[in-house]
């Protein structure tokens, strides 16, 4: 851990369970902005890939197919 983080964490410690509170829910408040523009990227991919699959530029596979793909690949990894 960092000494900023330690820093931050003993000033954490002082404050009320209210401030304690506003303090954990901005910093959320951050990250969620930060997901938000991975959720946009995500969105906008779902798009794509439900497009491709409808013009015919992508052919689906069925699970048990893609399963063992999927396992095989496993395999490989370790």
């Amino acid at each position: 851990m960092s000494d900023a983080m330690k820093s931050v964490l003993e000033l954490a410690a002082q404050l009320s369970a209210d401030e304690r509170g506003e303090l954990a829910a901005r910093l959320l408040e951050e990250l969620d902005h930060a997901d938000a523009d991975a959720a946009s990227a995500w969105s906008d991919e779902i798009r794509r890939r439900i497009d491709d699959l409808r013009s015919g530029r992508e052919t689906p596979i069925p699970w048990a197919e893609a399963r063992r793909q999927i396992l095989e690949d496993g395999d490989d990894a370790g």
